[in-house]
């Protein structure tokens, strides 16, 4: 994770708040309104770096929908920009406030409002926290799929915002595959229904999944309806080392290529596996160049890592071990979430980078992202989903050193270019927010561009919601 902030600036000229104030506790409870700027300010980032934030106006935690409605009409009324807000634990600076915005923080809406059985749905406001979720529906024979890796922080709401992924997309998919429905209050105020509580629907155009990803540029998630699957199998993890993060590649390559379906293929290489041992003594091998994590949650998953195990032997791998239970496995799996923190610990600063790329280019992926932390004179520590193709180059540096700052952000820029000269994405799971507003227009191109302005007009005609992200 990105443990360095850039401080919220004050506008010491910015217009009074007291109108701003006195309209929104017409229709809000005293506690709910946050004026105070040493308690504001605290509002003002989410994780990402090199990400400016401004001074909010005002912050407000609405516990209702009718409370989020009053607020979007006053921002109307007053032309007020709103950014919403959930966990603030977003990495591109997508829940960063602007100067004299009110901050609509949904982290009080957070009542899971039903969970179904027999229609495999559950209902929840958007402050539910991930692992939360999770954890209700498991005590009904469920499973809630999306799992960021910020999943005992990260609200749904904000999951939705931005689209997130996790360590099971491989089998599972992303957070939009189990969206089926939407409550949204629109910036002028209006409650919006979308989507569907039943198990197929094709009523008009999909505006479920326009809104996921948005950003909160769209409008505000309120109440979610989303799909549940069967509770699992307990699964089981293999470890394979390797000795050239290619070979790595190459066994994710023929894994996928043999049609196996596992619930998890993640990669971790050197720089980050030697990472996690210095923070937490996991007792990795760091001899190896990559560790690629494959699990099954099948009937058998032995007979599946078998399988694995020798494709991975094929493809190179030096040493191959099985779990042999649910809790070496779980251990295993410790170890690739630590990645992030570890990472961060060796310079005390990271940004993390969000590419995606077709599965048959993530070797080219990791060997140009070698190349560029050699040219810069950096650390870069690469994990990933390597199922799915989805990279999180991380750059560690000293934020303190205006040089080593430069270099990293340099070096960030050229790991997305070298994606999209690959084929892939920019932002896998992360969003686009501050940090890659640039690069989405080189991505989606200016017709894109203009389409995707065309459709925030119709939503948000006076600009008020999140400004400034996305494009």
């Amino acid at each position: 994770m990105i443990m360095s902030r850039i401080e919220a600036r004050r506008d010491e000229d910015a217009a009074p708040t007291g109108n701003l104030t006195d309209r929104l506790l017409a229709g809000l409870p005293a506690e709910a309104v946050l004026t105070d700027p040493d308690v504001t300010s605290s509002y003002a980032n989410d994780m990402a770096s090199f990400c400016p934030a401004g001074a909010p106006a005002v912050v407000v935690l609405p516990r209702t929908v009718e409370e989020v409605q009053h607020v979007m009409r006053t921002a109307t009324e007053l032309r007020v920009p709103v950014v919403p807000q959930g966990a603030r634990s977003g990495l591109s600076g997508g829940a960063n406030a602007t100067d004299g915005c009110i901050v609509l923080s949904l982290t009080r809406m957070d009542r899971i409002l039903e969970i179904s059985p027999v229609d495999r749905i559950a209902v929840v406001e958007p402050g539910v926290i991930n692992a939360t979720l999770s954890r209700a529906v498991e005590e009904h024979g469920l499973y809630y799929p999306p799992d960021p890796s910020s999943w005992e922080m990260c609200t749904i709401g904000g999951n939705i915002g931005t689209g997130s992924g996790g360590l099971c997309c491989v089998k599972y998919g992303v957070t939009a595959e189990y969206v089926l429905g939407l409550e949204v209050v629109l910036a002028d105020g209006r409650l919006m229904s979308t989507g569907r509580r039943t198990a197929k629907g094709v009523a008009g155009y999909d505006l479920t999944r326009l809104f996921v990803g948005s950003e909160g540029s769209l409008g505000i998630v309120v109440r979610a309806v989303l799909g549940l699957r069967p509770k699992p199998p307990q699964q089981l993890v293999l470890a394979a080392e390797f000795g050239s993060a290619a070979a790595a590649c190459e066994a994710v390559c023929r894994i996928m290529e043999g049609g196996h379906v596992p619930s998890l293929l993640e990669l971790m290489d050197r720089t980050t596996v030697k990472a996690v041992n210095d923070l937490a003594h996991m007792g990795l091998p760091e001899t190896t160049e990559a560790l690629l994590l494959a699990a099954f949650d099948t009937p058998d998953p032995t007979a599946d890592l078998t399988a694995v195990g020798a494709l991975c032997e094929a493809a190179g791998a030096t040493q191959v071990v099985p779990a042999d239970d649910a809790a070496e496995s779980e251990l295993l799996l410790q170890a690739r979430r630590l990645s992030l923190t570890a990472l961060e610990a060796v310079k005390g600063t990271t940004m993390i980078d969000d590419v995606c790329v077709p599965r048959s280019k993530l070797g080219a992926m990791l060997v140009g992202i070698e190349q560029i932390a050699a040219k810069y004179g950096l650390t870069i520590g690469v994990c990933a989903h390597a199922g799915d193709g989805n990279t999180h180059p991380t750059v560690c540096f000293d934020a303190q050193d205006p040089d080593e700052s430069r270099r990293a952000r340099e070096s960030f820029d050229e790991i997305m270019a070298l994606g999209l000269e690959l084929g892939g994405t920019i932002t896998g799971e992360h969003g686009v927010g501050v940090l890659k507003k640039d690069w989405l227009a080189r991505e989606i191109g200016p017709v894109g561009v203009e389409m995707q302005r065309a459709v925030k007009q119709v939503f948000d005609p006076l600009g008020i919601l999140n400004p400034g992200k996305l494009f």
